[in-house]
């Protein structure tokens, strides 16, 4: 049964994005069956896949909508065994339109029942926000990958993320887990990436993935071209590192 896992931090520039385009892209490489869901307006991780996002006609919108169901909104994309529900703008528009309805909360996790059986893991790229699109992707996750950016307010706001996830254990999903810290933008060469680095593992231990993405130049030019970081330049750092923490998921779910 495929494990469902949210990829959010309400911080945007975290590498959010990034880590969500690039692990679904390290997972198919491991022959994972992979889908990921654009759950963000920006629709990066789409378009960081080589999906023209404004011919998007049935995505992330119309599956919280309930208009389509997941299977007629995925698509495939640049990545070997990776499929997209891919994101449009016009998903601004959501949350407004799902206040008024009867757990709205849910309205992912009912979309998602129907398909979940079909793919070995189901990534969600959550805005940078905990709007209501950001607690459906909550409710609906087995568990959450929390990136954190190496710089001076890394730590600012995670308590208020990790206030909300509890109260998302609290009140709508009592299953959902925290999959890891994930460092990311590690420079070695800088004191405050290392300050960094000490001050979470210090405070969260066995929460932080072992893996760090380091600072690579290669992750931030592979979205122009629509591809992810292995099609892109598998030998570079990033694909490194991404394949490491492929692995590291992979490995902590086998257990």
């Amino acid at each position: 049964m495929g494990k469902i896992i949210a990829i959010a931090n309400q911080k945007g520039g975290v590498g959010k994005t990034t880590t969500s385009v690039n692990l679904a892209a390290s997972l198919g490489v491991l022959e994972k069956k992979v889908l990921l869901i654009d759950a963000d307006p920006q629709a990066n991780a789409s378009s960081g896949l080589g999906i023209d996002v404004e011919n998007v006609e049935i995505g992330t919108y119309q599956i919280l909508e309930h208009s389509n169901t997941p299977a007629e909104a995925i698509i495939s994309c640049s990545a070997p065994n990776v499929w997209v529900i891919p994101a449009h703008i016009d998903l601004v528009a959501i949350e407004i339109e799902l206040v008024d309805k009867e757990n709205r909360e849910y309205m992912l996790k009912q979309a998602l029942e129907s398909i979940k059986d079909q793919y070995d893991y189901i990534l969600i790229d959550c805005a940078p926000s905990l709007g209501l699109l950001t607690l459906n992707a909550l409710t609906a996750a087995d568990s959450v990958v929390i990136p954190i950016q190496c710089e001076y307010f890394a730590l600012e706001g995670l308590g208020k993320l990790l206030n909300t996830i509890k109260s998302v254990q609290k009140i709508h999903n009592p299953n959902l887990d925290i999959e890891g810290l994930l460092l990311t933008m590690y420079d070695s060469r800088l004191r405050l990436s290392n300050q960094v680095v000490e001050e979470v593992q210090k405070h969260f231990n066995d929460m932080v993935f072992k893996t760090i993405i380091q600072r690579n130049v290669k992750l931030s030019e592979a979205p122009s071209f629509g591809e992810s970081i292995i099609n892109f330049d598998a030998t570079s750092r990033g694909a490194t590192n991404y394949l490491s923490l492929a692995q590291e998921i992979i490995k902590k779910n086998s257990n």
